[in-house]
Formats: structure tokens, sequence, C-alpha cells
């Protein structure tokens, strides 16, 4: 009970957040089932070996996960991304959200 009072004291400002910010969500729902599948073929795909490779997919799942949320094609944005990086240039913006 004192861990538990402890830390309802410690974020007592972030249970409130919502007054301030209506828009937010009360839960974080919709970003775990946005996740869900990535874990699951993490899981399939046995993880990855390295932290480059850990953080590679990361961004890889993010990107995609954007473009998708913002009805942008994910495929299109990455060739896009690859074809700047490759010249040597800043890869593009994600797409802005619809």
């Amino acid at each position: 009970m004192r861990a538990l009072a402890r830390e309802l004291l410690n974020d007592w400002n972030t249970f409130w957040v919502v007054l301030d910010y209506p828009d937010f969500p009360l839960t974080n729902n919709e970003a775990e089932r946005a996740l869900r599948h990535w874990v699951i073929a993490r899981r399939i795909g046995m993880g990855t070996r390295t932290p480059q490779g850990t953080r590679a997919f990361a961004l890889l799942a993010s990107v995609i996960e954007t473009c998708r949320k913002r009805s942008a094609s994910p495929w299109s944005y990455l060739a896009d991304a690859v074809r700047e990086r490759r010249k040597g240039l800043a890869a593009p913006p994600l797409p802005a959200a619809a």
C-alpha cells in the first residue's frame, strides 16, 4: 500500500493531464494495438542479433506505422528516403497527416 501511495503521489500531475488536454486518449490501447503485429514479427524472426539491428527494426516499424496512419505509402516513402540518402542528402520528412 505504501508503494502504491508513493507512486500515486509521485505521479499525481500525470493523472490529471487529461483535464488540461481533453483530446489525449485515456489509455494507450491504440498504440499497443499498432505495435502488436511488430512484436509478433520480432518473435517469429527470433529477434535481432545486435543493438543496431534492434534500432533499425524499431525505426522501420515506426516509419511504416506512421505512414500507414497518415494514409501514405510506406514503401514509396522508404524508396524516396533511400534515394535521397544515396545522393548524400537528408531523408525527406515523413508525410504530413491527412
